[in-house]
């Protein structure tokens, strides 16, 4: 077997939880020189701290590092389009043209039916 292999395994299983343990500190440091003497607040520990970052994944969905179910739903919708007959792509892009066309606030509360 190739070393070479073996170091990207490595690597790949070390960087995940060594960049969490980063941002974590990196948070907690920060809260604990700007908050307590902004809003003073309490200082936090290590623990509150990635607390508080996983509150933040699940309020707010940041975190993004990668772009991978974004690139496979283009994919496949490109994969549906392409098998499409021109007749039936202009028959879809007509209907998502009706659809798109009054914007948000202005749309037409037509039914699908």
């Amino acid at each position: 077997m190739n070393h070479k292999h073996k170091k990207g395994w490595i690597f790949l299983l070390l960087c995940p939880p060594l960049i969490l343990f980063a941002v974590t500190f990196i948070v907690m440091w920060l809260w604990n020189c700007l908050l307590p003497e902004i809003l003073g607040v309490k200082s936090i520990t290590f623990w509150q701290a990635m607390g508080i970052l996983v509150l933040s994944k699940i309020l707010f969905g940041g975190f993004h590092f990668g772009k991978g179910m974004k690139d496979f739903k283009e994919r496949k919708m490109r994969e549906k389009m392409a098998g499409l007959s021109p007749e039936e792509r202009e028959k879809f892009k007509e209907i998502w043209k009706d659809r798109c066309s009054g914007g948000f606030f202005n749309r037409n509360n037509k039914t699908n039916g």
